[in-house]
């Protein structure tokens, strides 16, 4: 695929997912950090429909040539502890790397200090990099897929992956649905809003 081409699909995705994002307010920090204390599940909703299509577009782009799958090694210490400081991070600061242009376009201007840290952080790792690459990026299998491990066609693998992950969001939504996690007047039905408090209605009861 050329330059041309593979700019435009990302631009478009990138709009799918942004309006995914807005609609669903996965950027707000109060849903990120609900999320890492496992009392709002709307952004794992979000991220698994996004995996899920993701999984069937590469599939696709695969099948008709438009694309070459390349895989990254797989580093245990890298990936383990790569994981905890990004987790860690998200949950101080209320925002991911896929959110804080998102809530610098909403108005979050503490996102500005989050970005500008992003940056810091990776500027400084770039030169941290020699040293700890012997300490992060050995123990590990290497590269290693399921079609590897399974012998199966991309295809194939990503339209079961994606019904795996279709039927955990249904279970999921079941568990606990989306209006329960985005509150009753989500979609401006304030006829639909949460009962007055007790106290509001005893009073209206005297």
């Amino acid at each position: 695929m050329s330059v041309f081409p593979a700019i435009l699909i990302g631009l478009a995705m990138g709009v799918v997912f942004g309006f995914a994002f807005e609609k669903a307010r996965v950027f707000e920090p109060g849903m990120i950090v609900g999320q890492m204390q496992l009392r709002n599940f709307t952004m794992l909703k979000v991220f698994l429909t996004a995996v899920a299509t993701g999984a069937v577009v590469l599939a696709a782009l695969q099948g008709f040539g438009l694309i070459k799958l390349a895989p990254k090694a797989t580093f245990y210490a890298a990936d383990m502890l790569g994981g905890l400081v990004l987790g860690a991070g998200i949950t101080l600061a209320g925002a991911c790397p896929g959110t804080i242009l998102a809530q610098i376009g909403a108005g979050y201007r503490d996102a500005w200090f989050t970005l500008a840290g992003g940056l810091a952080g990776a500027i400084a790792f770039s030169y941290a990099e020699p040293a700890l690459t012997p300490l992060l990026f050995t123990g590990g299998p290497g590269r290693l897929t399921f079609m590897d491990l399974t012998g199966l066609p991309y295809p194939l693998l990503a339209a079961g992956f994606a019904v795996v992950l279709v039927g955990a969001l249904v279970a999921l939504e079941k568990w606990r649905p989306w209006r329960d996690d985005l509150g009753a007047d989500v979609d401006g039905d304030f006829a639909a809003a949460p009962e007055a408090p007790v106290s509001a209605r005893l009073k209206a009861a005297e």
